[in-house]
């Protein structure tokens, strides 16, 4: 019998399930095209504090290994924690030293094994349970994970991670609203865990606002255990005390803190409560 994470009780604060499963297929092409459309040069030009273009491109190659070996092949060796050491640190530890042992790989050879592996992740993302328990997504607060906000995780990550290419290139954000719009959904699941520590009365609403084609808006409730995404219908009724209203770079830039809480909120218009909008903009939705 499959596990079924929604026939358990406690996950509908995560708000309405997303599928990103019919993208990966695109996203990987989109990277494959951004990759063989790069120059020599670009190559070595920073995409990230400390790592270049190749290293990025590496690191996603770790990603796509680790998300097979893991979940289709039911592999379980490699890396552990140190004594001692978090789940932050072991994450940006085991990536670099990836990264690292990768430099002897060639731009040209790391494509074509992006190519081969990363059209096996998006066959293996295609035939998933999106209800089944999955690993935990840290920033959203919930382990396991639904599938499906696994999934779409994943998807951001890798989304994400062309955009930094894109820009190191001199390219501007992908504005396609097929991926992007996935992409600030699932970003926006990390509102409940952003404010855990913000007390409310029951009832509070908080309402992030994105602009454009590719925008939406989300509604976050105080209940009486946590902050909870629920649709609207399940909620109650009332005016949001704060409302946080971005464009989509902001928004997208902020949950993956290509810019700081800080930043965002000069940008953002912000109706209401003050306070409670800078606790949203506080929002993170990657291992940070």
């Amino acid at each position: 019998m499959k596990s079924q994470l929604n026939d358990m009780p406690g996950h509908d604060w995560l708000g309405t399930p997303i599928d990103a499963r019919p993208l990966f297929a695109p996203e990987h092409a989109a990277l494959m095209a951004t990759l063989r459309g790069l120059v020599p040069a670009d190559w070595g030009k920073e995409a990230v504090p400390d790592w270049t273009v190749r290293d990025l491109a590496a690191h996603l190659l770790g990603d796509f290994y680790g998300r097979l070996a893991r979940d289709r092949d039911g592999h379980r060796e490699g890396p552990g924690f140190a004594p001692g050491e978090t789940l932050e640190a072991f994450i940006h530890r085991i990536n670099q030293e990836w990264v690292e042992a990768m430099a002897r790989v060639s731009p040209a050879a790391l494509t074509e094994t992006l190519d081969l592996v990363g059209g096996q992740v998006a066959r293996f993302f295609e035939t998933t349970d999106p209800d089944a328990p999955s690993l935990g997504v840290s920033w959203a607060g919930v382990d396991p994970a639904p599938m499906w906000l696994d999934a779409a995780r994943d998807f951001t990550e890798f989304w994400t991670h062309r955009q930094q290419i894109r820009h190191a290139a001199g390219q501007d954000t992908d504005p396609d609203p097929r991926f992007l719009s996935v992409a600030l959904d699932t970003f926006m699941r990390a509102l409940p865990h952003t404010l855990r520590d913000t007390a409310a009365p029951t009832g509070t609403q908080a309402q992030v606002i994105v602009d454009g084609p590719a925008g939406g808006t989300w509604t976050v409730t105080a209940t009486e255990d946590r902050w909870s995404l629920a649709p609207l219908a399940e909620q109650p009724a009332g005016r949001p005390v704060a409302v946080v209203r971005l464009d989509t770079e902001t928004a997208w830039r902020l949950c993956t803190r290509g810019i700081q809480p800080s930043a965002a909120l000069v940008r953002a218009r912000i109706e209401g409560d003050r306070e409670l909008a800078a606790a949203v903009c506080r929002i993170v939705s990657i291992i940070h």
